[in-house]
């Protein structure tokens, strides 16, 4: 399998989970403004979904070109990430519905955790294939560190909604703003990569 044929399979997989979080948004039986009150929070978890499914399609696009080849582990891992990605639009759909209680909340916080740990997994199976000496090992262990603290922050927000579902949201949507931009060590040592050919 080419690295572009399993960019093409994610990329369509994250269409759909997107397609999907929008279709929980039900059109409502009326015209006043008034009558759209009871989907705000159905679309704040909407927004707040889209924005995490945005932010790993564009730091998985970049992982993905760091590896030099796909191979067994990379696809299964990858295809771990996609599982619990994909279960976002429920774990979303459930907090929205139910005004961001406590449980709708911690399960959609542990769904979080689980994209990051198989996120950090297919990292270490991009890592694991590529020689030592190579640029891109260097930026993706510094990127590592972002992964470990995404873990320790969802660990720490799904017991904290139990307490708190806002200071749990706050924390997890806190996540998602230090993976917005994509490393820039992978994408200076890609450039530099090409430049040595």
């Amino acid at each position: 399998m080419t690295k572009s044929r399993l960019e093409a399979f994610s990329d369509g997989v994250l269409a759909i989970v997107i397609t999907i979080m929008v279709l929980e948004m039900k059109i409502p039986h009326g015209s006043a403004l008034q009558d759209l009150k009871p989907l705000l929070p159905i679309f704040i978890s909407y927004v707040i979904s889209f924005a995490f499914i945005a932010v790993y399609w564009g730091n998985h696009h970049h992982l993905l070109h760091s590896a030099h080849r796909v191979n067994s582990r990379i696809i299964w891992s990858n295809m771990l990430l996609l599982f619990f990605l994909s279960l976002i639009p429920f774990s979303s759909g459930w907090m929205g519905e139910n005004h961001f209680e406590k449980v709708p909340v911690a399960l959609y916080a542990f769904n979080l955790l689980l994209c990051a740990i198989a996120y950090y997994l297919l990292q270490n199976a991009i890592l694991m294939d590529l020689p030592e000496s190579n640029l891109l090992v260097q930026a993706l262990k510094k990127q590592k560190k972002k992964g470990i603290l995404s873990v320790s922050v969802y660990l720490l927000a799904i017991p904290i909604a139990f307490f708190s579902p806002i200071i749990s949201s706050i924390l997890f949507v806190g996540i998602s703003v230090i993976w917005i931009i994509p490393d820039r060590n992978i994408e200076k040592a890609l450039r530099e990569n090409q430049n040595q050919f």
